[in-house]
């Protein structure tokens, strides 16, 4: 592990968490509303109705040229056991940025014998192209190898693979991120083609909602790990919602650590930190619409900036296709 000063300890912990960021969206807290199609391809189609959701994630608020990420995916169901979904996203950092686009196709088995349980084993495979661009045109002058005036660009190719498991008020995910891609060739040809990530998350919702209203709790967790930097990360989460019969409102917070930590010195003593963050978050429902907001700040004593990051949602649930089931399933029920 590298020994810097602290005065780059900082882009030091960006560089471990968005390096890859130019290759596929990145893992934030957006899955928590509602919201983990966005991550795992076997979640397409597994609410009652069609589902759309945009996001938008504004990082380092009031910096020039921070982050800022963009969105959409809708999903539905074609029949009891095929669903289909796309994803579209626009990531953007610095002179740095990314287009790209996902078709998923998930295939769901049901156990269950009454339309109102859940017992359901789901395969899903997203596939799709992402568009990497470097904007050079303000470059030059100062460095002869930098001609500027450019804007260099590469496309790559990449299909996810996954699976998911809900059983009442459980549920679970497994998805290969970039489990195939092709092999950018943008700064050289020494890039390696390896942005394989591993998801894995499990969660369970108890409570009561039987008459339409009340309370559900949800713990969950989520870990990934990144193949070629050897990097793993847990998520530790918790919402709260109050059911009503206009729709519901929810409460909750992530707490995020990577487990590879940053070495530097301060007053000639070498310390180490990692990677950590805190997301507190509130949304809610009425009718076929939901909405939710995040706000993630850095924990630690070396930070970026005093601002954190900000993320908005809207989502419509429309055309409902099937009966609505009888659980504390969140994830599962609209």
């Amino acid at each position: 592990m590298n020994i810097i000063k602290k005065r780059y300890l900082a882009i030091a912990l960006l560089v471990s968490q968005i390096g890859f960021a130019q290759e596929g969206l990145t893992v934030n807290s957006e899955y928590l509303a509602d919201n983990y199609y966005l991550l795992h391809p076997a979640m397409a189609g597994i609410k009652n109705s069609t589902n759309i959701k945009l996001t938008t994630r504004q990082q380092w608020s009031g910096v020039d040229d921070a982050p800022r990420l963009m969105t959409m995916n809708a999903s539905t169901r074609l029949s009891d056991q095929s669903a289909i979904g796309v994803i579209g996203f626009n990531d953007k950092n610095g002179y740095h940025s990314q287009t790209g686009f996902k078709a998923t196709y998930a295939h769901h088995i049901t156990f269950s014998e009454s339309r109102y349980d859940l017992n359901q084993l789901s395969f899903g495979m997203s596939a799709g192209f992402a568009q990497t661009k470097l904007d050079e045109s303000e470059f030059g002058g100062f460095d002869p190898n930098v001609g500027g005036g450019i804007e260099l660009k590469d496309s790559y190719f990449s299909v996810d693979f996954g699976a998911a498991y809900h059983y009442q008020n459980f549920f679970s995910m497994f998805t290969v991120k970039n489990a195939v891609s092709s092999k950018s060739k943008m700064y050289s040809d020494a890039e390696s083609n390896n942005l394989r990530k591993y998801i894995l998350g499990a969660g369970y919702a108890f409570g009561n909602t039987r008459y339409g209203t009340g309370w559900i709790y949800e713990p969950s967790v989520l870990a990934q790990y990144t193949e070629e930097r050897e990097d793993f990360a847990l998520d530790v989460n918790m919402k709260v919602y109050r059911q009503f019969e206009f729709g519901k409102i929810w409460a909750g917070a992530s707490f995020r650590s990577n487990f590879n930590g940053t070495d530097y010195f301060v007053d000639g003593k070498s310390k180490t930190q990692r990677y950590q963050y805190i997301s507190p978050m509130l949304g809610g429902s009425y009718k076929n619409v939901n909405f939710s907001y995040a706000y993630t700040k850095l924990m630690g004593d070396i930070t970026f900036g005093n601002g954190g990051f900000h993320q908005f949602t809207v989502g419509f649930n429309i055309f409902p296709k099937r009966t609505s089931l009888e659980c504390n399933c969140p994830t599962a029920k609209d």
